[in-house]
């Protein structure tokens, strides 16, 4: 390799990073935002719970279709499409002053990060290959930690002084700044014009997954229900129909037969599920509860993603050297060891308990993120990692719309349609305690799918 080919690799690793920086860097800190929101807005602890539900919403119902797309038309392509997006759509917070709207924001800013981390994680994985692979896609999920330990922060200091709209257009600059690196240093892949978007499959998986999503989180009403049992019957159409498409989004029995990705999936998705509620809940917990600031909220939050910045590089380098689901599965065990001691939390809880709790949990998962990555593309032929690294950035996506999805079903059947007030705060305790036992599990079976996988042949 010439020293500008490499030159150019670390340069494209850079550009994507600073995206994928951007990404959580907003989601961490509209969490930290969300009781101003509340407030400003006056909506209820439903209607708020939505708030980063609905960019789950719009990130996996557009995954599939958003992924195939790029590889059709090309990933630097779409990525770029998505940052625009994601900035346009920021801007529309400064005309909004109802919760609803404001909802349809955070739809928007979901379709842009579908269309922005399927990309993204082709693009590098098909710039580095063998052993740089794995140190490279620690380098990508680190630039992730790394911009969920600055969101909560930025976002309390931001929503202090200037208000929680600031929250959302500060890192608009950023989306600037990675156009212009993207649009010079990033090479478009190879586009297969001679192949066609699956639209029945499109529209099948879109339907499907947002009624599942929509449902559940409505539940146990008949109205929820219908939505839930609707959308699992849609999928098991899009299954279906999928085995008979001329270009199908995703061949699932190819999927299933490999054992090594697809437990790498079931990991990854059992994973976000417990990993992707924690920063909504410890905001509620930590200003609600506790009564801190969003600035001293966010600073203790950080703890977690900031220990997960550090060890997720220095796991994918292990990762290219041992079995991938040795660290992967040690991470989940400590992952689980982390939810099990919050679950212990009550009002008089000291802070330092809170704070010892997420460096376990940023150890955990820094641990198990970049090997299980890193064992889910090196299981896949070179020729179909596009579509490997949009199936896994699906199964995160699904692990966070469910995770999400079964704590906003806890706070409709425990706190209901009410604003979060001192009479709601033993309501909202058992809430959290029993989410954060429902995440511990999720990391439990997540341990037990990361070591079936078996060992990888390299």
């Amino acid at each position: 390799m010439t020293e500008t080919t490499a030159s150019l690799r670390w340069l494209t690793l850079f550009s994507i990073c600073v995206a994928t920086f951007l990404m959580p860097l907003s989601l961490s800190s509209v969490n930290v935002a969300l009781p101003a929101i509340a407030s400003d807005l006056q909506a209820d602890a439903v209607l708020v719970s939505w708030v980063p539900t609905m960019n789950l919403l719009g990130a996996i119902a557009l995954q599939l279709p958003s992924g195939r797309i790029a590889d059709i038309l090309g990933h630097k392509r779409i990525f770029l499409v998505g940052v625009l997006l994601y900035a346009l759509s920021s801007l529309l917070v400064v005309v909004i002053d109802d919760i609803r709207p404001l909802l349809v924001v955070r739809l928007l800013q979901g379709i842009s990060s579908a269309m922005v981390f399927g990309p993204a994680m082709a693009i590098i994985s098909k710039v580095f290959t063998g052993s740089s692979r794995g140190m490279a896609l620690g380098i990508t999920s680190s630039s992730v930690y790394l911009g969920l330990t600055c969101g909560p922060l930025i976002g309390g200091w931001l929503t202090e002084l200037w208000g929680w709209r600031s929250v959302f257009l500060a890192p608009l600059p950023l989306t600037v700044i990675t156009m212009v690196m993207v649009g010079f240093f990033v090479q478009e892949s190879t586009r297969n014009a001679e192949e066609r978007l699956d639209w029945v499959g499109s529209i099948l998986f879109t339907l499907a997954t947002s009624a599942l999503f929509i449902g559940i989180s409505e539940m146990p009403n008949l109205t929820g229900t219908l939505l839930a049992s609707t959308g699992i019957a849609l999928i098991i159409v899009f299954i279906y129909q999928q085995e008979r498409s001329t270009w199908p989004l995703i061949r699932l029995r190819r999927l299933v037969a490999n054992r090594v990705f697809f437990r790498s999936i079931q990991s990854s998705f059992l994973m976000y599920s417990a990993n992707y509620p924690l920063q909504f809940m410890l905001s509620l917990y930590l200003q609600y509860i506790q009564a801190l600031t969003p600035l001293e909220a966010g600073q203790l939050m950080l703890l977690q993603a900031l220990v997960m910045v550090v060890v997720a590089p220095l796991a994918g380098r292990l990762s290219d050297r041992v079995d991938p689901r040795i660290p992967a599965t040690t991470g989940c065990i400590l992952f689980g060891g982390g939810f099990v001691s919050l679950s212990l939390v009550h009002a008089d809880s000291s802070l330092v308990w809170v704070g010892s709790s997420l460096v376990v949990m940023g150890l955990g998962f820094g641990l198990f993120s970049s090997p299980n990555n890193n064992a889910a593309l090196s299981s896949v032929p070179p020729e179909r990692l596009g579509i490997g690294s949009s199936v896994l950035n699906i199964s995160r996506s699904l692990g966070n719309m469910m995770g999400m999805t079964v704590v906003v079903f806890l706070f409709n059947l425990l706190i209901g349609n009410a604003q979060i007030a001192p009479d709601q705060f033993p309501a909202l305790m058992q809430a959290l305690q029993i989410s954060f036992l429902i995440c511990a599990g999720y990391a439990v079976v997540a341990a037990y799918t990361s070591w079936s996988r078996g060992k990888i042949s390299r």
